[in-house]
Parts: structure tokens; C-alpha cells; sequence
């Protein structure tokens, strides 16, 4: 099957806000019917009322059966899918050794479980209409270890790396690609909250470009890879880390 022709749709998973948000809004902008998933079902609501044609889906990406309930939302409010971006994600700073059983369960299941068990939901419906793409937001944490996020963070991000590969390999000859965009870190509330203005400040130093990441720079990379032209791509990681992992 070849690209659609209609306006397409994509899901956007922890979009209500942050870099997640950064993506619906690219997305939206290139012509996509946006699916606005997200744990927060009033600001994801609250974003779809500013994108005409955006609908929001409150989901929590921890429950098992939330990847199968989204698509049938989403299929139900619009009639198809041909996008995913694994967005859904929760950074926890817990010293290495103070990492709990129950806290490394709750890092994982969100940013690895959730990631994975979406690819396989949508990843099977894409598979049987012949087209599809799927983005998964991966980390710079998951491929140097991590500096200022936690040790479970990191891991489930090299995880998320790993599993692209896996579904890209299963899924290439059925006409979907699957990719993932790591970012190093990016201006945004997320790592002042983590570090505060002084520690962004020396982060900042320590980066080679001397500069922090751009989330709409971040979400433009994602829309190429969500787009038809990017059928050549799949099995890949595009860094935007301004330098702090070369390879």
C-alpha cells in the first residue's frame, strides 16, 4: 500500500505538553488529524481546542490495555492511523543505590512497557493496511548512561533504542518504518525542574555547541521521519545532543 492520500493521522502519546507537545504542534501544522494522547486529560483537551481537527484521548501509557483502547479511540474519532510517536515518558533524578524495586518497575513500564506494547498494537494494525510509520523518543540518557536523569530512566531509554530496531526489522517488509529521535537536553520545564537555573547553567557549559536542544527543532525531525518520504529510513536514531555523544 502506498502513502495515503487524505489527510493523514498520527498519535502523539505524553502530548498534552513539553517536547510532547512540541511534536502534536508540528504535526498539525504539516497537515495531520492529531490524536492528542496523554495521562492528563485536561491539558491534552485544552491543546486540542487550539488545533482544528485535534482530538484529545486521556490515557495512562503504564496500563497494559491502554495501547489496544487508544487505537480503537482513535480509529472510532477518525477513521484511520497512519502515525505513532511514543512520547509517554517519566524522568525520575533517584541516586543510582536508592532506586527502589517499585520505583525502577514504575520508570520502566512507562518509558520501556509503554513504548513496546504500542509498537506492537499499532505496529499489527499498521502491518495489515500496508503503511504506516512510527516514531519512538528515545534519549541521549540511553546511550552515554545518563548524567543529571535517573539510572532507570537511562536504561529504559536504551531499551526503547533496542526495541526500535526489533520491531524496524519485523515490521519493514509490511510497509512500516520504525525509528527514533534522541535528544539530548532541551530548553523546557523539564530540565530546569530537574537541575534549577544554576545546574542549567553549568549544564549548559559542558555542552559542545554551548547551547541547550530546541523542542521544535526536535519535533521537525520527527515529522520527516512520520512523513511518506521517509520510506528509506527505519531501524535509525537521529541525535540532537549539540555534541555530548559522537559516534
Amino acid at each position: 500500500m502506498s502513502a495515503p492520500v487524505e489527510p493523514q493521522v498520527a498519535v502523539v502519546t505524553g502530548g498534552a505538553r513539553g517536547l510532547g507537545e512540541a511534536i502534536v504542534r508540528r504535526l498539525h501544522a504539516d497537515g495531520y488529524r492529531v490524536a492528542i494522547a496523554d495521562l492528563d486529560g485536561a491539558e491534552a483537551e485544552a491543546l486540542a481546542k487550539e488545533l482544528e481537527g485535534a482530538r484529545a484521548f486521556p490515557v495512562d501509557i503504564a496500563d497494559r490495555a491502554a495501547p489496544a483502547a487508544l487505537l480503537r479511540d482513535v480509529l472510532a474519532a477518525f477513521g484511520a492511523v497512519h502515525v505513532l510517536v511514543n512520547n509517554a515518558a517519566r524522568t525520575q533524578a533517584t541516586p543510582l543505590m536508592e532506586i527502589g524495586p517499585d520505583e525502577l518497575d514504575v520508570i520502566m513500564d512507562i518509558n520501556f512497557g509503554g513504548t513496546f506494547r504500542a509498537c506492537q498494537v499499532f505496529g499489527t494494525h499498521l502491518a495489515e493496511q500496508g503503511y504506516g510509520r512510527i516514531v519512538n523518543m528515545a534519549s541521549l540518557a540511553g546511550q552515554n548512561g545518563g548524567t543529571a536523569t535517573g539510572a532507570h530512566y537511562a536504561a529504559s531509554k536504551g531499551a526503547v533504542l533496542t526495541a526500535t530496531k526489533v520491531f524496524a526489522r519485523d515490521l519493514a517488509a509490511r510497509g512500516v518504518t520504525v525509528n527514533a529521535v534522541s535528544p539530548g537536553p532541551q530548553e523546557g520545564e523539564t530540565v530546569f525542574a530537574l537541575l534549577g537555573a544554576d545546574g542549567v547553567a553549568a549544564l549548559r557549559s559542558g555542552i559542545p555547541v554551548g547551547r541547550l536542544g530546541d523542542p521544535a527543532f526536535v519535533a521537525r525531525m520527527v515529522a520527516l521521519l512520520a512523513s511518506p518520504d521517509a520510506a528509506s529510513v527505519t531501524g535509525a536514531c537521529w541525535d540532537a545532543n549539540g555534541g555530548l555523544y559522537l559516534r
